[in-house]
C-alpha cells in the first residue's frame, strides 16, 4: 500500500530531523550561555540562530497547513455527508453518525483542538 510506504518514509525523515536538531540545539544553547565568546563562535552563533529561526518558520508553516487541511477537509466531508443524510441517504446517515462520534471522541480526547 502506498500509504504505508509514505508513512514509513515520513517517520524516518522526522526521526532523522529530530536527531539532527538534537545535535544543533545544545550547541546553540551552549554558545548563548557562554560569557567569553570569540569571533568565530559569535559567527557560528549567528548562523545557528538564523538557521533555527528559518527552521522554526518552516515547522510552523507545515503545522498550519496540516491543521487547516485536516480540519477543512474534515468539515467539508461532514457537511457534504450531512446534506446527503438530510435527503434520506441511509449510507450517508451512517457515515454522519460515524463522523459525529469521531468528532466527539476527538474533542473529549483533546486531539481535535489545540488548547494552548
Amino acid at each position: 500500500m502506498e500509504f504505508e510506504r509514505h508513512k514509513r518514509l515520513l517517520n524516518k525523515e522526522l526521526d532523522q530531523f529530530n536527531l539532527i536538531l538534537s545535535e544543533i540545539l545544545p550547541r546553540y544553547i551552549s554558545l548563548m550561555k557562554k560569557d567569553d565568546i570569540n569571533d568565530k563562535e559569535l559567527k557560528e552563533l549567528g548562523e545557528l540562530e538564523h538557521f533555527l529561526i528559518e527552521i522554526n518558520g518552516k515547522i510552523a508553516s507545515i503545522k498550519t497547513k496540516l491543521d487547516h487541511d485536516l480540519f477543512g477537509e474534515t468539515m467539508d466531508e461532514y457537511y457534504r455527508v450531512k446534506e446527503l443524510a438530510a435527503q434520506g441517504d441511509a449510507l450517508a446517515r451512517k457515515r454522519l453518525d460515524q463522523l459525529r462520534e469521531t468528532f466527539s471522541n476527538s474533542i473529549k480526547g483533546d486531539t481535535f483542538f489545540n488548547w494552548n
